[in-house]
Formats: C-alpha cells, structure tokens, sequence
C-alpha cells in the first residue's frame, strides 16, 4: 500500500511511517519544512514538502494521485495561538479531505482528539483546540466520497507501547501511549471495515489487531 500522512514529521506519524515501512508498505509524509526529510528518510518514509496552510486542493491532490489511503495527523501544537488551531487543526483537515476526494482516495482516517466538538464552550486555546477538530471531524463525516474513520486518542505519552488498547465508540477519558496510537492507526488503514465510525481509544487489554476487527462494521 502506499499510505500519504499529513503532518508527516510529528511524534504519531513518524511511529505509523516506521510501522508501515517495517511491513513493506510505501509511508509518504507531507512536512512543512525541508530540513525535516532526513527523519523520515531515517523512519524509512518519503518526504513531500508541502506547507498545507498555503497549499490549493488541487497541489495537495497531486500528492495524494495513486496512494491506497489518506492519513490526517497533522497539528498546529503546543505553543501555538487561536488561529493556529483554525488554520491547521480545523482547515488543513478540511483541505486534506477534499484533495483526498479529489485524487480519488477513498480511505481517509483522521487523528483527532477525544472531546472534539464544534459546539464545545471555552476561551481558553485548548477549548479552540476541541472546536477546531471537532468541525474538521464534522466536515469529514459529511464527504460521502470518503471512506472515514475518526480515531479520538485519550491523554498522549510518550510510554513504551503495550499493544493493548481500548477501542471503543466511547472509551471514557485515560491515557494511551503514542507507539498504540500509531500501532492503531496502521491497522486501520489496512481496511476500510471501520468506515463511518468515530473512535476514542485508551490503553487496556485488548491486543490492537483485535481491537480493530471488534469494532468493525459496528
């Protein structure tokens, strides 16, 4: 398979990259800035340049022409503002769909957050936060040319991996380490028998490739 990641370079996507490498599978991530290409050439991944908060639908889906599935992991971060939230976490989501849809790439899974709501109160800038993924998880759901699936992580570590995880349409707040996170995810781009559903994942005592054939179809 050949998987594009956006927001190739972060801490879930250069985990997925080497997950996917490892299997065989062609891990291309989108990045932001050039000299980020040698940590995914070192996680075994293509790099693209590409800056999506500036890019048209029409150069991203030149990106994503010939790829078996779509992975949205990108992030404004931490230490970013308001606007940020918007123009990453909510637009470059938005823009990643259509130029998925575009290209004609129907698997589209997105790493969005748990609490995610484009009707959550607050002023604080994680309260933007939630608001921003939670229109960027809204818009997707719309795209009927997409075959979506949504993964909602809890709280994010920096643990060794267990492999044992929570997958659930609604998990309750915990913790999970990035390496089951990413675990998570190569499984999920493997098939599309998750389509149409929203996720919230934590750590627990399911083995991940379980996890994902229990919720599938539901």
């Amino acid at each position: 398979m050949r998987i594009v990641i956006a927001g190739g370079h972060g801490q879930i996507a250069l985990r997925l990259e080497r997950l996917l490498a490892a299997r065989g599978d062609v891990a291309v991530g989108i990045v932001r800035k050039a000299g980020q290409d040698a940590d995914l050439r070192a996680a075994g991944a293509e790099a693209v340049l590409c800056d999506l908060e500036s890019a048209s639908v029409e150069e991203v889906a030149g990106h994503l022409e010939g790829a078996d599935a779509a992975v949205f992991a990108a992030g404004a971060g931490p230490g970013s503002g308001a606007d940020r939230k918007n123009t990453v976490d909510r637009d470059a989501a938005v823009l990643f769909a259509d130029a998925a849809e575009r290209a004609g790439v129907r698997r589209y899974v997105v790493v969005s957050s748990m609490g995610a709501d484009p009707a959550h109160q607050g002023d604080d800038i994680f309260d933007a936060y939630l608001r921003a993924k939670g229109e960027a998880d809204a818009y997707v759901r719309g795209r009927a040319a997409l075959d979506w699936t949504i993964l909602r992580p809890g709280m994010l570590t920096d643990d060794a991996g267990t492999g044992l995880v929570r997958l659930e349409a609604s998990t309750g707040r915990g913790p999970i380490p990035r390496d089951d996170v990413a675990a998570v995810l190569a499984e999920l781009v493997d098939s599309s028998a998750t389509a149409g559903l929203t996720l919230e994942l934590i750590s627990g005592s399911t083995p991940v490739s379980v996890a994902v054939k229990s919720v599938a179809g539901n």
